[in-house]
C-alpha cells in the first residue's frame, strides 16, 4: 500500500504520477483499466440505454473511447462524439483506433435521442474556462456521467471555470482530487467513485502529497486505559462571560462528553450565571491570574459566549502564561480589529465569514488561502463549512466532508471547540486534534440528526460524542483495502 492512503492528489501531482508510472506500465494499459472501470461503474448503476461518449483529444478522451468500447461490447447502443481527434501516436489515439462504432461531429445534434452523456472532454487539470459550445453539447441530455471530473470544474479548487454541468456519477482514479470534495465541485460530481487501476508503487516515488481526506487513520485518538485518572485525561478550561453563558456551557458540555477528565469554567464575576449547570462542571470565580497558577490547566477555550471586550481582558493573559489556546467566536471578532492580537493561539476556528474578516477575500483555492492564513498566524486554521478545511503552518491540509447540514444550527461551533479542546488536553498534536475534532463533530451531528428527525439543536450534539469516539477508534484500526479512499467513497 502507498504511504498516502488518504491522499487527495492535486492535478499537478496526478500528472507527475502518470509520468512516473509510464516508465513502468504503458499509459495505454492504464487507460484500458480506467475506461473499463468507468464502463463497469456505469453498468452497475444504470440500466442499458443509448449513450453518447463525448471525447476530448487528450487522455481523458482516451479513457472515454475505452469506456465506449466496453459498453458496446456489453450490448449498449453507444456513439462517440469527438471534440477533436487525438494526437497521432498518443495513447488516446491508440484507444480511439480500437473503437469501431460511430464517431459523430462535435455538435448538439450528435447527441439527439440519447439517454446518457459520458463526459470525457476535460480532466481535472482544466485551467481555462469551458466554452459555450462544450456546455451546450454536454447540457443537452439530463443524465450525465463524468470521467475524472465534470468538465468545467477545477480539480484543484472545485471552482467552476466558465460552465459545468451537474453529473449523476463521477469516476476518478487512484485518489480523488481536492476539487471532488470542495464545493461547488462536490455538488456537481454526484456520486463519486475512485477506482483502483493498478497504479505501480513506483509512481509514488518523489511524491509527498500535503492534502488529505480527513478520516480516522489520518489521526489516532487517545484510548482509555486502566491507569487513567482525570488529570491524565486532561483538564479543559473555558473562559466564561456574563452576556452569553449558553455558548460557554455548550463548549464545556461537549468537552465533558468527549472524555475530558475535568472541565472548568473560569467565569470571574459572572460565576453565578453558571452555578446551576451540570453538577460535574466546576465554576471558578477567582481571578484569572490565580487560576493560571495551576500548571495542570494547560488547554483553554477563549471566545464562545464572550464579547470582544471580555476577550481583551483574558486572551492576552492566557497567551502570556504560555497556555494552549483555542480561539473562536468573540476572540475572532476581537482579532479582526488587529490580527496580531491572535498571535500565539494554537488554533482558530472561523466560518468563512469570520475568515474573510480576519484575512480578507478568498481568491482561488480555499485550501491555499487557509494554508496562507495558518502560516501568517503560525496557528492551525480550521475553516468551517460543509467542506471544512484544516490547515497547519507546516503545509499539511485536510478536507473534511464527514458532516451534515443538521450542524447548521446556533451553538454547533461551540460544541466543536469543546471537542477539540478535549483532544488537545489529552495530548494530541494541534493539527491532528483539529482534524479528529471535526470528524467527531460531523459523526455526532449525523447520529443526532437520525435521533431527531434530521433537525437536532446544539443541545443534542454532545449526546452521541461517546459513540462517535468509539466508532472513530474502530475505524482507525480497520485494515482497509488497497485503496482506502475508494472504500470510503
Amino acid at each position: 500500500m502507498s504511504s498516502y492512503p488518504l491522499a487527495l492528489l492535486t492535478p499537478q501531482e496526478s500528472d507527475r504520477m502518470d509520468h512516473a508510472a509510464s516508465a513502468v506500465v504503458p499509459v495505454s494499459q492504464l487507460m484500458e483499466r480506467a475506461g473499463w472501470a468507468v464502463a463497469r461503474a456505469i453498468r452497475k448503476r444504470f440500466a442499458p440505454c443509448r449513450v453518447a461518449v463525448v471525447c476530448g483529444p487528450g487522455n481523458n478522451g482516451g479513457d472515454g473511447y475505452v469506456a465506449a468500447r466496453f459498453l458496446a461490447q456489453w450490448g449498449w447502443p453507444v456513439r462517440v462524439v469527438a471534440m477533436a481527434a487525438p494526437r497521432e501516436g498518443s495513447p488516446a489515439h491508440d484507444a480511439a483506433s480500437h473503437w469501431n462504432g460511430p464517431v459523430l461531429p462535435f455538435d448538439v445534434r450528435s447527441v439527439e435521442g440519447v439517454d446518457m452523456i459520458v463526459d470525457a472532454v476535460f480532466g481535472s487539470g482544466l485551467k481555462r474556462p469551458v466554452q459555450d459550445d462544450v456546455a451546450t453539447v454536454l447540457g443537452a441530455v439530463p443524465l450525465r456521467v463524468a470521467i475524472d471530473m465534470p468538465s468545467g470544474v477545477s480539480g484543484l479548487t472545485g471552482c467552476v471555470l466558465g460552465h459545468a454541468q451537474a453529473c449523476a456519477l463521477t469516476v476518478t482514479f487512484v485518489r480523488p482530487r481536492p476539487g471532488h470534495l470542495l464545493e461547488p465541485g462536490k455538488g456537481l460530481c454526484g456520486e463519486l467513485v475512485c477506482a483502483d487501476i493498478g497504479m505501480p508503487a513506483e509512481a509514488w516515488d518523489g511524491l509527498a502529497p500535503k492534502i488529505s481526506l480527513n478520516w480516522p487513520g489520518l489521526w489516532m485518538l487517545p484510548v482509555s486505559g486502566d491507569g487513567d485518572y482525570k488529570y491524565r485525561r486532561g483538564v479543559v478550561s473555558v473562559c466564561g462571560g456574563a452576556v452569553m453563558p449558553g455558548a460557554t456551557r455548550l463548549a464545556a458540555k461537549a468537552a465533558r462528553r468527549t472524555g475530558a477528565g475535568l472541565v472548568r469554567i473560569a467565569a470571574g464575576h459572572a460565576a453565578e450565571a453558571y452555578r446551576l449547570g451540570d453538577p460535574g462542571l466546576i465554576v471558578d470565580d477567582g481571578s484569572l491570574s490565580d487560576l493560571l497558577e495551576d500548571q495542570r490547566r494547560k488547554v483553554w477555550i477563549c471566545g464562545p459566549g464572550l464579547t470582544p471586550d471580555e476577550v481583551s481582558a483574558v486572551l492576552p493573559e492566557l497567551l502570556g502564561a504560555d497556555r494552549t489556546v483555542l480561539a473562536d467566536a468573540g476572540a475572532l471578532a476581537w482579532g479582526a480589529e488587529d490580527l496580531s492580537r491572535l498571535q500565539g493561539v494554537a488554533a482558530v476556528t472561523p466560518h468563512i465569514g469570520e475568515f474573510k474578516k480576519l484575512f480578507g477575500p478568498v481568491e482561488g483555492s480555499r485550501p491555499d488561502a487557509a494554508l496562507a492564513a495558518a502560516q501568517k498566524l503560525n496557528a492551525v486554521m480550521l475553516v468551517k463549512g460543509p467542506d471544512t478545511i484544516i490547515a497547519a503552518p507546516d503545509g499539511r491540509i485536510a478536507i473534511n466532508t464527514h458532516a451534515t447540514s443538521a450542524l447548521a444550527t446556533a451553538g454547533s461551533g461551540d460544541t466543536l471547540t469543546g471537542i477539540i479542546a478535549t483532544l488537545l488536553a489529552a495530548g494530541m498534536e494541534v493539527w491532528e486534534a483539529c482534524c479528529a475534532g471535526v470528524w467527531l463533530h460531523g459523526e455526532a451531528g449525523m447520529q443526532a440528526a437520525r435521533r431527531h428527525g434530521g433537525w437536532p439543536v446544539a443541545e443534542d450534539l454532545d449526546l452521541p460524542l461517546g459513540a462517535a469516539r468509539k466508532l472513530a477508534t474502530e475505524l482507525s484500526k480497520d485494515n482497509l483495502s488497497k485503496n482506502p479512499v475508494a472504500a470510503l467513497l
